[in-house]
């Protein structure tokens, strides 16, 4: 299995003892060979190349501002990403991300949100990058930059996806300059009350990435506490007993698990092995 979206390296793993790199390890043993941590902003740089640096083997990063992090001050903080994706470290880089719209928490800097997002999406385009798009109440917003883009990137994916079959037609139908567009499943899938299970077979298992998002969002059995990648065979057990009720749920599984990490191959080509 292969974690697309994962925030291992965040303080939240260093405390009580514990450490993102015993985190790693626990992903490992439950069956995950591959993690791609996505950035959050200038003071998350440091600590996610530090622990790419440390777990060459199962650890990949993606670099990008976080839209909940962008403000008046947008603009060098992105220049400082580009710089990190063009420098001596750019060919580590797997995808630009996250990056994208959020208006649910506070809309004051929407304008700079759209403008951010869109230079960074310009970017992936120019280096041939896929972009892994965070999108919270701005999917119009969000479409209208992929729109906008002279050229689009190779590919994008919707990371924790939790909207309808209607929003994955939208997302189908104005996004068809993009070659290849995922959906990232994740803790959601699992909840009591989500819909997200009716959406799946809207999507088909082929545009389908499995994530975590740790340390948020973790799935049944072990919602309420800290997320992280070690859970992730929950969401796919959930995934697969959705598309494939009938079927022996280890098969079902190993199924997902299968296409999942082909669909991930195909939507960060730099985890291919050289």
């Amino acid at each position: 299995m292969i974690d697309t979206h994962t925030h291992l390296y965040l303080s939240e793993f260093n405390v009580d003892g514990d450490s993102s790199g015993a985190a790693v390890d626990r992903a490992v043993a439950a069956g995950v060979d591959m993690m791609v941590m996505p950035n959050v902003d200038l003071t998350t740089i440091g600590p996610l190349k530090e622990i790419a640096r440390l777990r060459p083997d199962c650890v990949r990063m993606a670099m990008g501002l976080h839209p909940t992090e962008v403000d008046h001050n947008w603009s060098v903080a992105v220049d400082r990403i580009e710089a990190e994706l063009t420098g001596p470290d750019g060919d580590k880089y797997v995808a630009i991300g996250e990056i994208g719209i959020d208006l649910y928490w506070d809309s004051t800097y929407r304008d700079s949100q759209i403008m951010a997002f869109e230079r960074q999406a310009s970017l992936g385009a120019s280096l041939g990058l896929p972009l892994i798009i965070h999108c919270r109440e701005g999917l119009d917003e969000t479409l209208g930059v992929i729109e906008r883009l002279p050229s689009p990137p190779p590919a994008i994916v919707m990371h924790c996806f939790g909207g309808s079959t209607s929003d994955v037609a939208e997302i189908r139908r104005r996004a068809t300059n993009v070659p290849e567009i995922f959906f990232g499943i994740g803790g959601i899938v699992t909840f009591k009350k989500s819909t997200l299970p009716d959406v799946l077979p809207e999507i088909g298992l082929d545009h389908i990435v499995l994530e975590t998002d740790s340390p948020y969002l973790a799935p049944v059995p072990h919602r309420g506490k800290r997320n992280e990648s070690a859970y992730l065979p929950a969401i796919a057990a959930k995934i697969a007993s959705t598309l494939y009720p009938d079927t022996n749920p280890q098969e079902a599984i190993a199924k997902v698990e299968a296409a999942t990490a082909a669909n991930t191959l195909r939507l960060f080509p730099r985890l291919k092995p050289e």
